[in-house]
């Protein structure tokens, strides 16, 4: 009888040998020699905490874009970006609105808000003993995050927001935690907390660590407004003439076209009125160790423009839910710090620097592709560089 269990050692599972029968497994179950997914340069006992069962990498081929200059309060210069991508045009479209970005004088940015959370729902007998209970998280809030904080050396309980449905109280336990996502440090820290409440609450309660109200790797309307990760804008204007000379339309043209578009996404009800902030931002994410998934929320984006008297544009990129981290998870594997290490980017104190570029980055990626469509030249350039011809 075939053993179809995956091969595993509890002694050393990242080893040459645990690794090794694990490719041969996958072999004889398939047609695939697997000789690019096995070819590696990083240190495979590096991986715990990072992945299981490993037996191999995917290789996502980079571009560099820029030069991208941000003016921002952690972000100031120029930088090169790297783009991990399969899709043609991509690299080429965020160069080209970089380029029109830094003759323009540069993006300025701002992190507007910094938070991540876990959201547990309470359960009581009945509406009245849950709006106590919403009284009594208030008078102890102190006692409540020193629980919290005990868990975490960099995790800090900003608040408790706090949501009434029927006898139910559904919270947000909003945190800042450094320079990591930190989204098993918020769940860490809230347990505790909850434990805590659970012991010194003199009445009946039950609670669910996650409610799903934190909406993780989710995109949402509460994140949208109260912020999930970093809050972020990305801001320029645009003289008519740069406009004009480099990318081939009017300002007017531009902003009648996005008062068109803004319309459809109103009427198709998404999280975002740009034209494609996932793809820069899941690019540099894949390039830099972020959780992928995590661009569910952080693609949300809230986009504005503005005519000027004089014709120059105004526009801007606001994201909400910007989730990242130049510490802990993926950015200390060696491709991922590289590229961090490219942006200068990597370890403490770097996090709200990155926010800030991927927010550029973003802004010059809208611009190019808002202004290839209306310049009706946005098939063309896929024809010319999006298809992968043998």
């Amino acid at each position: 009888m075939t053993d179809d269990r995956i091969p595993r050692d509890p002694t050393d599972d990242y080893g040459s040998e645990a690794i090794a029968r694990r490719q041969g497994f996958a072999r004889a179950r398939s047609e695939s020699a697997l000789h690019h997914t096995s070819a590696y340069s990083l240190d495979p006992t590096v991986l715990p905490g990072n992945v299981e069962n490993f037996f191999g990498v995917a290789q996502v081929p980079m571009g560099l874009a820029g030069p991208l200059r941000v003016n921002g309060e952690h972000a100031q210069g120029d930088f090169y970006v790297p783009l991990a991508t399969t899709e043609g045009t991509l690299v080429a479209s965020y160069s080209r609105g970089m380029k029109l970005c830094r003759a323009a004088g540069g993006a300025t940015t701002t992190v507007i808000d910094d938070r991540m959370q876990r959201a547990p729902v309470f359960t009581f007998p009945s509406a009245r003993e849950a709006r106590h209970f919403s009284e009594w998280l208030d008078e102890h809030f102190e006692e409540i995050a020193a629980a919290a904080e005990s868990t975490t050396r960099s995790g800090k309980l900003i608040d408790i927001q706090k949501f009434s449905v029927s006898k139910l109280i559904y919270t947000r336990f909003n945190y800042t935690t450094g320079d990591a996502a930190g989204q098993n440090m918020t769940g860490k820290a809230t347990f505790a907390a909850c434990a805590w409440i659970k012991q010194n609450y003199p009445g009946e309660l039950h609670f669910l660590l996650e409610g799903q109200f934190a909406t993780d790797k989710k995109t949402s309307v509460v994140n949208m407004l109260h912020t999930r990760g970093k809050r972020v804008v990305a801001e320029i204007t645009l003289p008519a003439d740069l406009v004009a000379e480099q990318m081939h339309v009017t300002t007017d043209k531009l902003f009648s076209a996005r008062m068109r578009s803004l319309m459809g996404s109103i009427m198709s009800v998404t999280n975002n009125n740009g034209s494609h902030s996932a793809n820069g931002l899941t690019a540099m994410f894949i390039a830099t160790g972020q959780d992928v998934a995590n661009i569910a929320e952080s693609s949300a984006a809230y986009g504005f423009t503005e005519l000027l008297p004089n014709g120059d544009l105004y526009a801007s990129i606001t994201l909400p839910a910007l989730i990242i981290a130049t510490y802990g998870g993926g950015t200390g594997l060696a491709t991922q710090r590289e590229c961090l290490e490219l942006l200068d980017c990597y370890g403490a104190g770097k996090v709200r620097k990155l926010a800030e570029i991927m927010a550029a980055t973003v802004l010059a990626g809208e611009l190019s592709l808002a202004s290839a469509v209306v310049a009706e030249e946005w098939v063309q350039a896929h024809d010319d560089l999006g298809r992968n011809r043998p």
